[in-house]
Parts: C-alpha cells; structure tokens; sequence
C-alpha cells in the first residue's frame, strides 16, 4: 500500500489537514473564554492564542506524539531547540508519529512536526520548512486563520453580524471551527511572505539557505508521482513548489550565497552512547 502525502499542509498551512482529526473540541476551558465575550471581529492575538492553545491540547491528545527520548524528538529538538522566542510569542515544538509529510503552526507558537516530514528533509530542509510556519505566526496568518474560522462558525446561528461580541458559542460551534481550521488556507501572498520569512530566518541565523529550495524541490518532485492529482486539487489556490523553488534560488544568487544543495545524512535514530573505556593499570617489575 502505498504512503498517502499530505503535501498541502506542509509550508502552506496554519493546521494540516489529516484524515485522522476531522474535528477538534477546544473544551471547557475555551469555551468560558468565548462565552465571556471573545470579540468575533477584532480577535486579538491573545485571543486566538489562547483559542489554539485548547486546540492544539486536543490535536496532541489524538495523534500519537514522539516522546522526550524518541529519535524524532531528538532530532528535533537537536535542530531547532535553541529557536523557542520569537517576537511576541513563544514557540514550543513537538513531533506526530504519522507518515504524512506534514507541518503546521498555530497562533500560540505550537509547531508540530510530523514523522514522515522528518524522513525526507535534512536538517536544513527542516529548518527551512518550519522556518516558514513560524513565519505564519510571526505575520499573524495563523491569527487570520482563527480570527476568521471564528467568524464563519461561531456566527452560524444568526447572531447580527453587527454585533461586536458573541455571549455564547456551543461545544458544537467550536467543533466546526476546529474542522475550519485544518482545511483553512493561506493566500498566495501569506506564502510569499512566509517563504521569504524562511529564507531571512535562514540567512540570519548562518544557515545554508539553499536548502529551501531544495525543500520546494522535493515537494515539485513529489507532485510529479501517483498523488499528482490530489496534490493539484489542495494546491489550487497556492503558488507552485516549482516556482518557489526557482524564488528560492533567485533570492540566493541575489545575494551571491547560491549553490546547488547536496541533501545530507537523514537520521532519525536514537544516537548510540559510546561504552566508556577503562585503562587497565600496569605494575612495573622492580
């Protein structure tokens, strides 16, 4: 059987959309927050924050994630834990054991991984590609994405589009804005905007910044196969891998840093501890 991407989340999505999460519940919690007033047409980024937050809990609680000792945790946090502050917000990183190639963030700096990304992209490649979602948050798009998932559901019911806050908000609602969250997408100028917040984020921190288009590569390369498509169909309304990769390069032989990208060692493992080694004493014959 073969492996089903989902290459329209990756570096073009706010939540992935999988088809094992076809709905998320905030909770109890999220819902006191709305029903004490969120405002549905000026939510803040406090507000959508902590609306992704209760969102972000129940994607956790459904899909089986990485533990602190696992090699994809590892390797994750090798790579990108040291990029935890970004303006504003506070990021916090974890990985889904699924074999979709896929990675989204969300308003409160939540960013998930998942496995199958992992086994693909190298290092570089990674942090291009989460480079990107952080740009999503750090440009408020993950913010839009709630603020306006927020609108078309919680409004549902009739409520006066005039007014300015909505008193209560069911279990129901919530739900439906969860399920507009992971099939929202951002406009081709988001991604643009997020590609070149990838390609700075690279630049500035000494990173090979070759390496997103070799991420857009791979992606062009992928839409070529069996899923072509389905990839056309989810991609509709974004720009092509191809193009963005040929971005990519021209925003490095701008600067005069391009160079063909060779992928490195993907390593996925847990690394294996060197036995410590003892001298055997030696006693001179007097």
């Amino acid at each position: 059987m073969k492996k089903r991407f989902i290459i329209a989340g990756i570096l073009f999505a706010a939540f992935g959309f999988t088809k094992m999460n076809a709905q998320i519940n905030f909770g109890e919690k999220a819902i006191g927050a709305v029903q004490k007033g969120v405002t549905a047409f000026t939510l803040t980024n406090a507000d959508a924050a902590a609306l992704s937050k209760e969102a972000v809990r129940k994607l956790d609680s459904t899909n089986q994630v990485a533990g602190p000792n696992d090699g994809y945790t590892l390797r994750l946090n090798r790579v990108f834990g040291k990029h935890t502050a970004g303006d504003g917000f506070t990021l916090n990183y974890k990985v889904y054991k699924l074999k979709e190639v896929n990675a989204f963030a969300t308003a409160d700096g939540s960013v998930r991984v998942y496995s199958g990304l992992m086994d693909i992209m190298d290092d570089n490649e990674l942090l291009a590609v989460i480079g990107h979602e952080i740009g999503h948050v750090a440009n408020n798009d993950s913010r839009d994405a709630m603020r306006a998932a927020y609108q078309k559901e919680a409004l549902i019911d009739g409520a006066s589009s005039q007014s300015a806050k909505i008193s209560a908000v069911t279990d129901s609602q919530l739900g439906k804005i969860g399920s507009a969250l992971i099939d929202s997408k951002h406009s081709r100028k988001q991604e643009t905007e997020a590609d070149l917040y990838s390609y700075n984020f690279l630049k500035k921190n000494g990173y090979n910044v070759n390496a997103e288009e070799s991420a857009f590569r791979i992606l062009a390369k992928m839409s070529e196969g069996s899923e072509a498509s389905f990839i056309d169909q989810m991609m509709s309304s974004h720009p092509d891998s191809k193009k963005r990769a040929d971005d990519a390069k021209a925003r490095a032989e701008k600067d005069g840093l391009y160079k063909p990208y060779v992928q490195q060692k993907i390593d996925n493992t847990v690394p294996v501890k060197k036995a410590a080694t003892t001298k055997k004493k030696t006693t001179k014959k007097k």
